[in-house]
């Protein structure tokens, strides 16, 4: 929802909301912190704490996000101990992690959809994470060699087990959405699709989000473009709007997406405190309805 300021200007709500509980508007993406190349382990841990120390709430995790070396369920850890570490109040994170691919150095992840493999890999998760149940637990990526529905009829046991407080799907259409929503009593908290001011597919899953009050996450907000400043080489209008008012092009391309549904939630990745913060602000970053209009129509140059 936003509110009409006295200038003309839409603000942002800062605060969404996920299965019932409320959360920051922006997340962080947590997988460039265990994936190859990642930081060293105390800058990550505290690329955490600076998103914690910006109003950052949700934080998106998967048992993948690892390398061979150290196994499925590093980055999980990582922030786990991140938030163990941190001075401030964390009772009211929440930490969503996902199941369903299994990392593989300079491949193709592998993908494992059977009811079986994702029971055991959200215990697993459980029992890493801690706590009487997950908090939310994505089925990360349809597995072509199995179907579907079957997929999700694991998150059903996993919901009705306890296991899990809160499901959710990711890389979906609208149709496995409709799908998963049956088989789930109409119990999916939140949609995770890549969206981002040049990736802009996907708006009838969007839509539906919005219009069933679930959670619409974004992962790859910024468009996988090779940071801020190639988004600002492709997307004229997203450039001139950062020099005119004084900010990170990616801190105006989180304001758009929030723009442009009530269940939007970017999840940006970030590999420093500094990043971290700058995309947290996002959430009180307002853009006039000009500047959205220029946004909208600036759909970048190769």
């Amino acid at each position: 929802m936003h509110t009409q300021s006295a200038d003309g200007m839409s603000a942002v709500q800062l605060e969404r909301h996920i299965g019932g509980v409320r959360i920051g508007a922006i997340g962080l993406g947590t997988q460039n912190l265990s994936v190859p190349g990642r930081p060293d382990r105390e800058i990550a841990i505290a690329t955490v704490h600076a998103a914690l120390d910006s109003g950052v709430t949700l934080f998106d995790s998967s048992d993948a996000y690892t390398t061979e070396q150290d196994g499925q369920g590093h980055n999980e850890l990582l922030v786990v101990e991140a938030l163990r570490r941190y001075d401030g109040d964390t009772s009211h994170v929440i930490l969503s992690t996902k199941g369903g691919l299994i990392f593989r150095d300079g491949a193709m992840w592998i993908r494992n959809g059977t009811p079986e493999y994702l029971k055991e890999a959200a215990k697993a998760s459980l029992k890493r994470i801690g706590g009487d149940a997950l908090e939310l637990y994505h089925f990360h990526k349809k597995d072509p060699e199995h179907d579907f529905g079957d997929s999700i009829t694991a998150l059903r046991d996993l919901l009705d087990e306890g296991i899990i407080k809160r499901a959710g799907i990711s890389n979906v259409d609208l149709d496995e959405i409709l799908l998963a929503q049956e088989i789930l009593g109409g119990r999916v908290s939140s949609i995770e699709n890549h969206f981002s001011i040049g990736h802009r597919d996907q708006r009838a899953e969007m839509e539906y989000a919005a219009a069933h009050g679930i959670a619409y996450l974004l992962w790859g907000p910024l468009g996988g473009l090779g940071g801020a400043a190639k988004i600002a080489e492709r997307h004229p209008a997203l450039r001139r709007i950062s020099l005119e008012r004084g900010v990170s092009p990616q801190r105006v391309a989180l304001a758009w997406e929030l723009r442009q549904s009530p269940t939007v939630v970017p999840i940006p990745g970030a590999i420093s405190a500094e990043q971290a913060a700058d995309s947290a602000a996002a959430a009180s970053f307002e853009l006039s309805d000009e500047e959205i209009a220029l946004l909208d129509a600036d759909t970048g140059q190769d």
